[in-house]
């Protein structure tokens, strides 16, 4: 079994875990320096993977009410932009990209709080941001994150949880360990696994996710995948809706939505997990994807574990 696939089955521990810790966080006084506070402006910051996640808990906590939130790729981070609080996610904690955002954010404005995710104790994040969260339980060895990036969105959205209550319709973080336990058993959509072409779809924070599930295709398979808001699915990439290919659909659609596409021959998924547990049957789905394929989910062609540009 390739240590992706490992690593993916252990995601509902690590989500109660990071969990945990967020609360813990909290009452210990960390949160009250170091977390994202109701009512502050915030930007949350990461490359590939991380900013995927950094575009869900944005969405998620302006949905919350708890403050403007914005997500950035670490090389695109506007330092003039004036912010309450940073937050960086990076797994390795050695992304040039991020530690060079990081580092123009202490420089421009040294009051703003930085607060940075990682796997790795030892990695330069530890002495770039002024706080940090360390989820070395979330550590991969394969080369495509799963469960780092996840845990890290558990974190946050459990530190949302803290504060007030999650949107309408998003469940707690339990719930969602619980829904990817389920993702871990159920069998694989049969159109899906047998597909020439994905594309997924998502709304509001959901639409972050519906980003990464497609990267995890890529990565692991080499796959033609999309993603997009779901309603800008009828905006052009319509086009390619045939049969033989997948749309697949993270969180709720409008009522029609998936009989209107379909017309098209293509098949819709409908998603009924939570929508990260709908990303663990997305990442079960590149790694089963990359084994007809002949490839090495772990290896990815290509990609390294970080981007070290110096």
């Amino acid at each position: 079994m390739p240590l992706t696939a490992r690593e993916i089955a252990t995601q509902p521990e690590c989500w109660r875990r990071a969990a945990l810790d967020a609360r813990a966080a909290g009452e210990a006084g960390f949160g009250a320096s170091a977390l994202p506070r109701p009512g502050e402006r915030v930007a949350v910051t990461g490359c590939g993977t991380s900013w995927f996640v950094a575009q869900a808990y944005a969405a998620l906590r302006e949905r919350a009410g708890q403050g403007v939130t914005d997500a950035f790729a670490a090389s695109q981070f506007p330092v003039a932009r004036a912010y309450d609080r940073v937050v960086a996610i990076t797994r390795s904690g050695t992304t040039t990209e991020v530690l060079d955002a990081v580092g123009a954010v202490r420089a421009a404005w040294p009051a703003v709080p930085v607060l940075a995710l990682t796997a790795d104790p030892a990695s330069p994040v530890m002495r770039a941001a002024q706080h940090v969260a360390v989820l070395d339980y979330a550590d991969e060895w394969s080369v495509v994150q799963t469960r780092f990036a996840t845990s890290a969105l558990a974190f946050l959205r459990a530190a949302l949880e803290a504060e007030g209550p999650l949107p309408e319709g998003v469940a707690s973080v339990e719930r969602a360990a619980a829904d990817a336990a389920t993702a871990l058993d159920d069998d694989l959509p049969p159109e899906a696994v047998a597909a020439e072409q994905w594309t997924f779809l998502g709304t509001g924070w959901a639409y972050g996710l519906a980003q990464e599930a497609a990267l995890k295709l890529r990565e692991a398979a080499g796959a033609w995948t999309e993603a997009y808001p779901l309603p800008e699915y009828r905006h052009g990439p319509l086009a390619i809706a045939a049969p033989g290919r997948v749309v697949w659909l993270l969180g709720g659609a409008p009522d029609g939505f998936a009989a209107e596409i379909g017309r098209t021959g293509v098949s819709v998924v409908r998603g009924r997990l939570d929508p990260m547990a709908e990303l663990v049957r997305a990442q079960r789905l590149a790694v089963e994807i990359a084994r007809r394929r002949g490839l090495d989910p772990d290896r990815p062609r290509n990609l390294r574990r970080s981007v070290i540009l110096r």
